[in-house]
């Protein structure tokens, strides 16, 4: 039998009953319609989403969500929602949710507030919202503009409006995307390098590095604002003939995950103390839920060799989901990152955020915001002083009652704590902390940093002012033989590595042995140099 209109009877009573069923469910659901704005700009605003039903994700993706495929090794191993089942909107979504209680998480990086609403989804019933997300701070309108350093998504031009969303979402100014290496293969290509690999949308840009070399005997090194990648797969263990390449082509180098996982501790001294490193990775999630570790990086500093810290998420490697880290600092972009002073008259542009981390201007933080004056010397700087001078050394720390409660401000010098507030003291508080005080008359130099310590999984720490006297060096005398003779540990260490061992496919510096051994011997002479320079 046929309708009027040529369909069969049966196809006809099928979409009759589709119809009902799509009333009935639509009777039996609520609409939920949400717009983020920009307190300050009154206008829409990319955000991260986190949307709950008695603490369990709600597995409802809006068709509005930004979706970037990432994962571990290069993989598929996400889409459109982030490691802790959040999402990135660009300023409004729409979700249909059944009957219920629901709770709605907002955050857009750590200078804004976050926001959690309660959410009552009645059947047929549309929720409306407009919700304006607020600053505690504004440090781009005070010329210091936030870095993750360390991100890890293939990149390709088609790519990079949805990437830039990203980061918009998280507040971070700038992103830098790390093709990713071993002595196997290359991970998470990008399309381009230098200016030709710069993407931006106002004050928010993307840049291509690299981290490559990367070994479990020597460490990972990164690579920052090279107009080119480097590889050379041949000489794979050699690290300092990539960050002499790497030199050449205006970037800058520097030693990933504090040093301390894959024995980068070893890389470091057997690369830093020949002068081929620029920059330290200070901050991440990745070693443990404490995101700062100095160990290392004092190290060099106290053996009279400058460091610019850097911080950066090693998205999707590291946080929460892999053991480490508060919620809201979990395997996400931006939950650790470094700051660079541009000044407040210049607008941010590839070029002169490459030349303010070249220079050193920078502080890392997983929360707190710190302000460093040596005099007028800010961090990276070098402060050249007569013998028997003063100088006068002011230290600010900003965070936010709830957010990022601060509890503790600390300057540095030589790895020795020389002033310390809490939040606690008198004239302090979780929001704002400071320190003032007049160095002795110098007799020799130092290296002097602020750091500090706020919320579980908060911390942040300058770049030091480097103070040196009558043209010598800021290197700590008092520490040199202890931390020369743990150089030549780890130079016997990367020798103990020279015997081969076959059930360990991921290790092959034996192969380099001799290569390795000539510039453990140039250490050597330099450690030996240093010995008598520094007794």
């Amino acid at each position: 039998m046929v309708g009027s209109f040529g369909w069969p009877i049966r196809k006809w009573l099928l979409w009759l009953l589709l119809l009902s069923i799509s009333t009935s469910y639509g009777q039996s659901i609520g609409q939920v319609k949400v717009t983020i704005l920009d307190a300050e700009t009154s206008k829409p605003t990319p955000v991260r989403v986190r949307l709950t039903q008695n603490g369990h994700p709600v597995a409802q993706l809006p068709a509005e969500a930004i979706a970037v495929m990432y994962g571990l090794w290069d993989h598929e191993d996400g889409y459109g929602f982030q490691p802790d089942s959040s999402f990135y909107i660009a300023g409004r979504f729409r979700v249909s949710l059944p009957p219920g209680t629901y709770e709605l998480t907002l955050s857009k990086g750590s200078e804004y507030l976050r926001q959690t609403h309660r959410l009552v989804v009645t059947a047929g019933k549309t929720i409306q919202k407009t919700i304006r997300l607020e600053r505690w701070i504004n440090m781009a309108a005070k010329g210091w503009y936030s870095t993750d350093g360390h991100i890890h998504l293939r990149r390709s031009p088609r790519d990079n409006p949805y990437i830039a969303t990203w980061l918009q979402a998280e507040d971070v100014h700038v992103g830098a995307f790390l093709r990713m290496g071993d002595f196997w293969e290359t991970y998470y290509p990008q399309y381009a390098y230098g200016d030709k690999g710069v993407y931006q949308q106002g004050a928010y840009l993307l840049t291509s590095g690299q981290e490559d070399p990367r070994t479990s005997e020597l460490g990972h090194v990164f690579a920052l604002g090279a107009a080119d990648r480097v590889r050379k797969s041949s000489r794979y263990y050699f690290f300092d003939e990539v960050f002499d390449k790497i030199h050449q082509l205006g970037g800058i180098t520097g030693y990933a995950h504090q040093a301390e996982t894959f024995h980068g501790y070893r890389g470091l001294t057997l690369d830093g103390l020949r002068g081929k490193v620029d920059a330290f990775e200070l901050l991440q999630f990745c070693v443990d839920a404490h995101p700062l570790h100095t160990q290392h990086y004092y190290h060099l500093l106290d053996l009279g060799i400058p460091l610019t810290a850097t911080a950066g998420s090693d998205f999707p490697w590291c946080g929460q989901d892999h053991g480490h880290g508060p919620v809201e600092h979990s395997s996400r972009i931006g939950n650790a990152r470094f700051y660079s002073y541009l000044g407040t008259d210049q607008k941010l542009a590839y070029s002169n955020w490459r030349d303010a981390v070249a220079a050193g201007h920078t502080f890392v933080s997983s929360g707190p915001v710190l302000d460093l004056r040596v005099a007028n010397a800010i961090p990276g700087d070098h402060l050249d002083v007569k013998k028997g001078t003063s100088v006068s050394v002011t230290v600010h720390a900003y965070g936010h009652d709830r957010q990022v409660p601060l509890d503790t401000l600390e300057l540095v010098s030589h790895g020795k704590v020389i002033g310390r507030v809490t939040a606690r003291d008198a004239g302090q508080s979780p929001h704002y902390l400071s320190l003032q005080l007049t160095l002795p008359p110098l007799k020799s130099g130092c290296w002097m940093a602020a750091r500090c310590s706020a919320g579980p999984g908060q911390a942040a720490h300058t770049t030091p002012v480097y103070l040196t006297v009558d043209g010598d060096g800021f290197y700590n005398r008092e520490t040199a033989s202890h931390y020369l003779d743990l150089s030549e540990q780890y130079l016997t260490e990367i020798e103990q590595q020279f015997t081969p061992d076959p059930a360990k496919v991921d290790q092959q510096a034996w192969k380099y042995k001799d290569g390795l051994q000539a510039r453990i011997t140039e250490t050597r002479r330099i450690i030996d140099a240093l010995r008598k320079k520094l007794k």
